[in-house]
């Protein structure tokens, strides 16, 4: 399995090859300079169909045409254990993403949730036309994909129009500030349905100030919170991604801790007054006062 999350862990090796062949049958990479840098497609060589997508040398998303539900990033395995235990096996969700990539999420709850609506918010429509060329969406699949920035789809989007938000932004290797407020999260809240999830896609380390910002925002709007990450990232032992869940109702946290547990990549499920650590003392974030996530540490992810 190839270990490389969204903006953190190091990959086990570099992925060689590419989408299409040469004349001797040897794969090629595929590189287009679109809006948010230099992406490139490059295969596994492990999978007959599968690609790892980079934006300037960082690992961004990874597809595999042949098993959609297949989630390789350790992150990405986390929020489709969250999705699996949303709803009924098999059960159709209205979800919105905000942030596309490759549209790994989309594709693995097309496949697990046939008839789910999804609206997805790429700002970046050149890299979106470059995905979509080389990794088509299969017919039917119910994803449509917007250019615009995520919040201003999300506050466009009706009330309580959503099962799931899904908040996975970097711009390069940082969560956007202004993805990170209280206004921002109240329209999260306005927008998911009773019983509804948001789920956001964080990063930080030890002292953890931008993770307990974004606590102290969420459980300012609402009652149900939870953390879940490596416990190595959540020991402060190393920079890592963190998945911020949040909602007006409880969640299966417990079948969710299970099988985080029993996953190749184990993560730990943290709740309640485990949490008080991160948030004593620390104030929701306005708009005024945000800033992105740290800086990942140099060499934390960029594979070349």
């Amino acid at each position: 399995m190839y270990r490389c999350p969204r903006c953190c862990e190091p990959s086990n090796g570099p992925h060689n090859g590419a989408v299409d062949t040469d004349a001797d049958g040897e794969q090629i990479p595929r590189i287009r300079a679109v809006a948010g840098g230099t992406a490139k497609l490059l295969p596994d060589i492990d999978r007959e169909r599968a690609w790892l997508m980079t934006l300037d040398g960082a690992p961004q998303s990874y597809v595999d045409l042949d098993a959609p539900e297949h989630l390789e990033f350790e992150y990405a395995r986390r929020v489709g254990h969250l999705l699996d235990v949303t709803a009924p096996h098999g059960a159709p969700l209205d979800v919105l993403h905000l942030g596309g990539g490759a549209l790994t999420l989309p594709r693995y709850l097309a496949a697990t949730r046939p008839g789910s609506r999804q609206r997805v918010a790429e700002p970046d429509a050149e890299l979106t036309a470059f995905v979509v060329e080389h990794l088509p969406l299969p017919e039917g699949a119910g994803i449509e994909v917007e250019a615009v920035d995520g919040r201003a789809l999300l506050e466009s989007a009706p009330d309580g129009s959503a099962d799931v938000l899904l908040s996975d932004v970097y711009g390069g290797s940082r969560v956007p500030a202004h993805l990170t407020t209280l206004p921002y999260v109240r329209e999260a809240a306005r927008v998911l349905r009773p019983g509804g999830s948001y789920v956001a896609n964080l990063a930080d380390a030890a002292p953890f100030s931008f993770l307990a910002s974004q606590l102290a925002t969420a459980a300012a709007v609402f009652e149900q919170l939870a953390l879940v990450a490596e416990p190595a990232v959540l020991r402060g032992r190393r920079f890592g991604n963190i998945l911020l869940l949040a909602s007006h109702d409880e969640q299966p946290l417990s079948e969710l801790a299970r099988r985080c547990s029993a996953d190749p990549f184990p993560a730990r499920v943290e709740r309640g007054a485990a949490l008080e650590r991160f948030t004593r003392g620390v104030r929701p974030v306005d708009d005024g006062d945000a800033v992105p996530s740290p800086e990942p540490p140099d060499g934390a992810f960029s594979i070349g």
